[in-house]
């Protein structure tokens, strides 16, 4: 599928997301509380509903 994002640390209170097949374009900035927020709603396997994936976001 392809689904790919990237994180990291964004002027230390933020995390910065962008998909990784499209670099070019600006990230995407969160608060670590919404982040979390966000992750939580994934579920047990993140954005992997059947776990069978190499990465999981929990």
């Amino acid at each position: 599928m392809n689904n790919c994002v990237e994180t990291a640390l964004f002027g230390g209170a933020l995390l910065a997301v962008r998909d990784s097949k499209n670099v070019d374009r600006p990230p995407l900035r969160f608060s670590a509380a919404a982040w979390s927020t966000f992750v939580a709603g994934l579920g047990p396997h993140g954005a992997d509903p059947h776990g069978t994936g190499p990465h999981r976001i929990s």
